[in-house]
């Protein structure tokens, strides 16, 4: 199965991309490698969700945001490049959580989105090296923030 025949399977429909919030570029291509520029938290209806993971949302709830997030970064990827079956695989994520101090499940809330993208791609070509790491804040105090290197194919 293709990425994009697997997102047909799974009922995933994609948001719009998110607009841009500043000065940078959403995508760049550098030999055989695409950098997505950091996506923020925002719901399918383009609301953000924000707060600090640990007091205000919940690490289920976190996990979710991570996921949609995960949605956020494709539609940006499938903008850019026409469809999803353009990527080989995912090289590396780097997934900022908002949370308190003593919050301890990074990895857990960044799994949303890895395994959104081990969906799409499977196992093999899905997963990715990850770091997972607590942010004491982000832009409009999203509750995450998620960058990622992927391979063309």
């Amino acid at each position: 199965m293709t990425p994009e025949q697997n997102l047909v399977n799974l009922g995933i429909t994609l948001p719009s991309p998110p607009a841009k919030g500043g000065v940078y570029t959403p995508v760049v291509v550098t030999g055989n490698l695409a950098y997505i520029s950091g996506h923020i938290s925002l719901d399918l209806d383009g609301s953000l969700i924000a707060g600090k993971v640990g007091r205000d949302l919940t690490a289920e709830e976190a996990k979710e945001a991570s996921r949609k997030t995960g949605y956020l970064l494709l539609a940006t990827l499938r903008s850019y490049f026409g469809s999803l079956d353009k990527i080989n695989k995912v090289v590396k994520i780097l997934g900022m959580i908002n949370a308190v101090p003593e919050f301890e499940q990074h990895a857990f809330v960044m799994n949303g989105c890895s395994e959104l993208f081990a969906e799409i791609w499977g196992p093999e070509k899905g997963v990715g090296a990850r770091s997972a790491v607590g942010m004491g804040s982000l832009p409009r105090m999203a509750a995450i923030e998620i960058e990622v290197i992927f391979e063309l194919a």
